[in-house]
Order: structure tokens, then sequence, then C-alpha cells
């Protein structure tokens, strides 16, 4: 068990929590809340599609064992936070 990964783990499901539940969507840095056109699909895409399945596997991550670990986790979480980017940049950004 890997106690670095439930602490980051325990960050993102925080940060899940505050931008997917209770819409503070300042916490997010990259995008002008100005320039998004509905808030509310911001904060719940990001909160329940970005934060919380990171925070899933990086939990998972803390009790499995598994071979490349240090190596597989990082992309995976860089891959998919880039491409959740871009959707939210292509999709609700003016």
């Amino acid at each position: 068990m890997n106690i670095n990964l439930l602490i980051i783990s325990l960050i993102f499901f925080v940060v899940a929590f505050l931008v997917g539940v209770k819409k503070q969507t300042w916490i997010l840095s990259g995008f002008n809340e100005k320039r998004v056109r509905n808030k509310e699909k911001l904060a719940k895409i990001t909160g329940f599609y970005l934060f919380l399945p990171l925070g899933l596997l990086i939990l998972l991550s803390a009790f499995i064992d598994y071979p490349h670990q240090a190596k597989i986790l990082p992309g995976v979480s860089i891959a998919y936070g880039v491409l959740m980017i871009i959707y939210v940049n292509e999709k609700m950004v003016e």
C-alpha cells in the first residue's frame, strides 16, 4: 500500500467534490470563466468525468502493484487530462 498515492487520491476526491457538487469552478486553472458558456456543465464534466475517475485510478494503484506502474499511471493520467481539456475547450469555450 502506497500512502502517497492515497493522499493524492484524497486530494482528487476533494477537488471532484468541490468542482462537481459545489460548482467551485474557480479551482480550475486554464479556463477563463467569462468565456465558458455553461458553468454548470463545466463543473459537472470536470468534477465527475475528470477528477473522480483519476482519483479512483490513483486509489486503485495505491492498493494494487503491477509492472511498470510508475510509468503507466502518470501517462494515463496526463493523456486522459489532456483529452478532457481539449474536449472542454472545443465544446464549451467561446
